[in-house]
């Protein structure tokens, strides 16, 4: 029955499954963005744990630059 409706009506249909799912995501992102905080703040080596962590984001995006992929498992 929803494949067959007009788009506008489906994206009405679905709307509070995306507020749902968009209020969870950001609530999970809070509580583990104060978490990190939090182990920042009390590891005593804050620089070096921020640090390692813009060394990570650059290496990531120097691999997504060269355009390396991850081997995927054949099935």
């Amino acid at each position: 029955m929803i494949a067959s409706a007009p788009d506008w009506q489906r994206y009405i249909i679905l709307l509070p499954a995306f507020v749902i799912g968009i209020g969870l995501l950001a609530g999970l992102a809070i509580v583990l963005g104060r978490a990190f905080v939090e182990f920042v703040r009390e590891s005593g080596h804050t620089r070096l744990v921020l640090a390692g962590l813009v060394g990570v984001a650059i290496f990531i995006a120097i691999m997504t630059y060269l355009g390396v992929e991850l081997p995927r498992e054949g099935g």
